[in-house]
């Protein structure tokens, strides 16, 4: 049987999210945790999709908030792989908020998580192996 391998850039994913009054705080910045529900489900999605499987979230090894996201900004997340164990993913999110009106555009958040691939009896299952791009 020959040993499935696929690349970084195979299992990427971008999303963007608006921050409607609903996600925002009394200071008007995005609440942490409904940002944190936005990274687990882009995280999710980039494991998904390299592993073909169902995933569950093991981890959230950091997060870092390094400045807030404001209401009525754009809010974009890619997520890529960045190692692979035989049936887990290390996963890294970075978060970047985009003024909608000036076009100005700063990271906020960087996260690192790590998921591992669920079979159709929820058992961990063998994941492809990682080709990355760079060291």
């Amino acid at each position: 049987m020959e040993e499935r391998v696929k690349t970084v850039a195979d299992s990427a994913i971008d999303m963007t999210e608006l921050v409607l009054p609903v996600d925002v705080n009394l200071l008007n910045n995005l609440k942490g945790g409904r940002l944190m529900h936005w990274i687990d489900i882009a995280a999710a999605l980039a494991a998904s999709r390299h592993s073909n499987c169902i995933v569950a979230t093991v981890s959230v090894d950091k997060l870092d908030f390094k400045h807030p996201v404001r209401r009525g900004e754009m809010v974009k997340l890619h997520a890529e792989l960045t190692g692979v164990g035989n049936t887990s993913m290390q996963i890294k999110v970075e978060v970047t908020a985009e003024n909608l009106r000036t076009g100005a555009q700063i990271l906020t958040n960087e996260a690192h998580l790590v998921f591992v691939a669920l079979d159709d009896n929820s058992r961990p299952t063998r994941v492809p192996r990682l080709k990355l791009d760079n060291e």
